[in-house]
């Protein structure tokens, strides 16, 4: 196997101008909304969490789905129909006279966005088990960077017109798949392909899949929790933020550009250090344990400066993920790696459709005229719990399999 660098190279690649494109529609989607339904920002937040869900409604169907299709006919044809679909998607959404056309391209980039399953398949083919972690890490370093990128990218092309973001993440996105067709190796061996089964490419056909090996459903309750509490931050952050210390949109951008940084620290280069350190389960316990800590940080901090310094230990969290990846992707054998990636990303965007939902409600509920009690912070101190129940979920589950 020469190819496995260019090969990891391109996923990185892949991966980054996905997150670019979705990064860079991030700060004109409201002011997009509102234009096309002549309604007050209050409103257009109402609109931007269905098209949310309908996005991530989408993913979830799509992605077990494209998973199996990979498992059969290879990674490289699924992963360039769906940049190809990504890239008129774009273009969609740039001219959308309406609302409802919107909503069309929404979901039709949640039926693409369910890529990221094989990319992710793509890179459990071409790791060994010890670097698994790594390797997976790297999709964590890819998001990071995409997201200090993408909402720059679009923050100064949202100045000169809502839609212009719009054009640039197609352009994007049709290099990439250019890009794709001529460089791209297959990564999955034709040997190694299985037949494609409708029963076990459903959403529910694949996480039924997981109960087959035990020690993966403690498992996937864990990843579960964490996933849903890490929406305390990015569904509600700038809304936290603009009311508690009446920010600009800029320093929104900033805040998530210092974010990005540190994902990708943590994510492309602290990782490499830590899981040789600690192993595989102590890289789990510790990062969930510092999600949980700066989420009751956030929740309590008093001024903007605190925001800042609470993202540390946040960040270092970040080390929980990819080990769990890991742990989780050793447990079943090569040929079953597309179809366990497709369940995985199902619970993901299931998170996807909860986790706002339940996050924004929240934070309307605690920050209303209607309600005397006023607690801006209370998504952060829900996310903290669910990281704790995360952590003795991951423990009880990893300490029964030692005895």
């Amino acid at each position: 196997m020469g190819n496995r660098k260019p090969a990891l190279g391109f996923i990185f690649v892949t991966i980054l101008l996905d997150v670019i494109g979705f990064g860079i529609i991030i700060p004109v989607m409201p002011q997009l909304i509102q234009n096309l339904i002549g309604g007050t920002m209050s409103d257009a937040s109402l609109y931007g969490g269905l098209l949310m869900f309908s996005f991530a409604m989408m993913q979830f169907v799509f992605s077990p789905i494209f998973g199996g299709l990979s498992d059969k006919y290879g990674r490289r044809p699924i992963i360039l129909t769906s940049l190809f679909g990504f890239g008129l998607n774009y273009f969609l959404l740039a001219y959308a006279p309406t609302i409802e056309w919107l909503f069309l391209g929404r979901i039709l980039a949640g039926v693409a966005g369910a890529s990221l399953t094989t990319a992710t398949a793509y890179i459990a083919d071409i790791s060994t088990p010890e670097k698994r972690a790594q390797n997976f890490g790297i999709i964590g370093a890819a998001f990071g960077l995409g997201f200090i990128i993408g909402p720059v990218i679009g923050g100064v092309l949202g100045q000169y017109h809502v839609r212009a973001p719009f054009i640039a993440a197609a352009i994007f996105t049709l290099i990439n798949w250019m890009y794709g067709y001529f460089i791209l190796p297959e990564s999955l061996d034709v040997s190694l392909r299985r037949p494609f089964n409708w029963k076990r490419a459903n959403p529910v056909g694949s996480l039924k899949h997981i109960r087959n090996y035990p020690i993966l459903t403690g498992l996937a309750i864990s990843f579960v929790l964490l996933n849903i509490a890490i929406h305390a931050v990015q569904s509600t952050w700038s809304y936290f933020v603009f009311e508690k210390f009446d920010w600009t949109q800029r320093m929104v951008g900033v805040s998530l550009g210092v974010v990005g940084v540190l994902v990708a620290f943590v994510q492309g280069f602290l990782i490499r250090k830590t899981t040789p350190l600690l192993g595989q389960n102590k890289s789990i316990y510790a990062g969930l344990m510092f999600y949980a800590i700066g989420l009751i940080l956030f929740a309590f901090a008093n001024s903007s400066w605190m925001m800042y310094v609470f993202l540390i230990p946040y960040c270092l969290g970040g080390i929980a993920g990819p080990a769990m990846q890991a742990v989780i992707s050793n447990q079943v054998p090569a040929n079953e790696q597309g179809e366990l990636q497709g369940a995985m990303a199902s619970l993901m965007s299931l998170t996807a459709v909860i986790g706002p939902l339940i996050m924004t409600n929240l934070f309307s509920l605690t920050t209303s005229n209607r309600n005397r009690f006023y607690f801006p912070g209370a998504p952060f101190a829900l996310g903290a719990v669910l990281m704790v129940a995360s952590l003795w979920f991951a423990y009880r589950t990893l300490e029964r399999k030692h005895h």
